[in-house]
């Protein structure tokens, strides 16, 4: 039994019965359990604390867990996620491998191996925890994302707002990827009022003045008409 109460883990589920078994049966190894039914409460309330774990089902109301675990993974790169799903096919694993996940168990699983995952997840995080590296080089420019700063390459230093942080890091991370308007206002502002497209077009113009040797003629932070933007580099 873990007796480390101060072990949080965020448990996404929307099927209650299944919810209460799974914390009772966390709680009873020591862990401290919060859960949550959809995805957009999910995100606010893990941006609202810290934790050590998420597990995240993937038919969720409001936001699925693929958004969820893609949201997380770009406010916080090492916390282990586990997804547990009623889907068995090889493309919704490869789905949730891409979107971020450690980890995937199908249900109906047994009680124990979900267990044994939960506690073999929770250590390698542990282990893991202020090692990950997290720059972005490119064109002279460094990106440290966990300082949300660039360095250019004079080596003066730019600080970045989190939602500056945010967007530049889900477009690098889809680099040469077309990402949609609404995609990046459900993964960015996730559980947000959303803004205006506009607001959108307002950071992209940032980025350009940090990065382009020609903003009027972008290279590097382009928009593609109707549908969203991209981060090319060759």
């Amino acid at each position: 039994m873990n007796n480390d109460a101060s072990i949080r883990v965020l448990l996404v589920e929307d099927e209650t019965s299944l919810a209460d078994t799974i914390k009772l049966n966390l709680e009873l190894e020591g862990y401290h359990v919060v859960v949550v039914g959809d995805g957009k409460k999910a995100l606010k309330t893990f941006k609202s604390a810290r934790f050590n774990l998420v597990i995240l089902d993937v038919m969720l109301p409001e936001m699925d867990g693929f958004t969820v675990c893609e949201s997380i993974r770009l406010d916080n790169p090492d916390i282990p996620v586990l997804f547990l799903t009623a889907k068995n096919t090889s493309n919704d694993r490869i789905m949730g491998l891409k979107m971020g996940a450690d980890d995937y168990l199908t249900k109906p699983f047994n009680l124990e191996e979900l267990l044994l995952r939960v506690s073999n997840l929770i250590k390698r995080g542990m282990r893991q925890a202020g090692v990950s590296i997290n720059n972005y080089y490119f064109n002279g420019f460094k990106i440290n994302f966990s300082q949300m700063e660039i360095i250019t390459p004079k080596g003066e230093m730019v600080n970045l707002t989190k939602k500056e942080n945010l967007l530049l890091k889900l477009l690098v991370e889809k680099k040469n990827e077309v990402v949609s308007r609404e995609h990046i206002l459900e993964t960015v502002w996730g559980y947000d009022i959303y803004p205006s497209t506009r607001t959108i077009d307002n950071f992209i113009v940032t980025f350009r003045k940090y990065f382009e040797p020609d903003p009027g003629n972008p290279k590097y932070f382009q928009s593609v008409r109707g549908i969203g933007y991209k981060f090319v580099e060759n």
